[in-house]
């Protein structure tokens, strides 16, 4: 697998996609604008980091200036129905650490900024991500009336009701559902339970 290039920058299209020459070899690369950008222009040395690709009919080469913008794609492309061409667009629109800041406090809006992803799809990646990312802490708000912080186990359940929600199911088939999942706190595991049940598997 091929994890970065050094090399002299040959061409950067509109698109974002570089070619890098190592060794006589050109390489095409398909990086987002920030990357194309900081890569600097053609005919200068440059540096990328690459997660290599494989499929039966393609092998592709994705570009980034950093390594934490690497990583934070590989967590993409983790998730369930997030394939590199949709982890490439978030990253084309949030850098990681704003992405980590929109799934540390569930905020929908800021990923459906995202062209392709709707409100269904941005409350199903939060779920996902948040097992996948490795998220800032968040300042809770302050008890009021002396009550005490929610629990991570009612935290968890509150994701997985909001998941559903978004996903269109009922008042009553959520309710229903939540009443019948084991204990636990991890929301991504409740979420597949809760989906797997109210699909009539197992």
């Amino acid at each position: 697998m091929i994890g970065s290039l050094r090399g002299v920058l040959l061409s950067r299209s509109p698109d974002a996609e570089l070619v890098v020459e190592v060794s006589g070899v050109g390489y095409r690369v398909q990086a987002t604008p920030r990357t194309a950008a900081a890569v600097g222009a053609p005919g200068s040395e440059v540096f990328v980091h690459t997660s290599h690709i494989v499929r039966e009919d393609a092998q592709t080469l994705y570009g980034f200036s950093t390594l934490d913008e690497r990583r934070t794609f590989e967590a993409l492309i983790g998730a369930r129905g997030v394939g590199p061409t949709m982890a490439l667009s978030i990253l084309a629109v949030h850098d990681p650490d704003g992405l980590r800041r929109a799934v540390a406090t569930d905020d929908v809006d800021m990923l459906c900024l995202v062209p392709g992803v709707g409100p269904k799809t941005a409350v199903r990646m939060l779920v996902e991500l948040k097992s996948r990312l490795d998220l800032p802490e968040m300042e809770a708000p302050p008890a009021t009336n002396g009550s005490a912080p929610a629990a991570p186990y009612d935290d968890a359940r509150t994701d997985v009701r909001a998941a559903l929600d978004g996903l269109g199911y009922g008042t009553e088939e959520i309710r229903a559902v939540l009443a019948d999942l084991p204990a636990g706190d991890d929301a991504g595991l409740l979420l597949r339970e809760a989906l797997r049940r109210l699909a009539g598997v197992g």
